[in-house]
């Protein structure tokens, strides 16, 4: 596989693990803490940028090792998901 073929692939999992990411740790505004004038009362009270993007960085590192090698094992391959192998003859 080429580099940049796999630079392409890893930021495809980091940006479908940010979304998997992102609700980890989030807590209502309903929990004792001061409102900021104009803050909906669903609005978390803080957000931490840089630590959502570590978690979305060690998580998308995990699942893309996960594809590379079974991409050099070729355990899980296209035709695992060949439907048609079920049609009877």
């Amino acid at each position: 596989m080429k580099l940049s073929s796999i630079v392409a692939i890893y930021l495809l999992f980091w940006w479908g693990c940010l979304f998997l990411v992102l609700p980890f740790r989030l807590r209502s505004s309903a929990e004792p803490e001061a409102l900021v004038p104009g803050q909906a009362e669903s609005a978390p009270p803080r957000f931490s940028v840089w630590r959502t993007v570590l978690w979305t960085t060690i998580v998308s590192l995990v699942v893309f090792g996960l594809f590379y090698v079974n991409y050099l094992n070729g355990w899980i391959t296209a035709d695992f998901f060949d439907l048609t192998r079920f049609r009877d003859a």
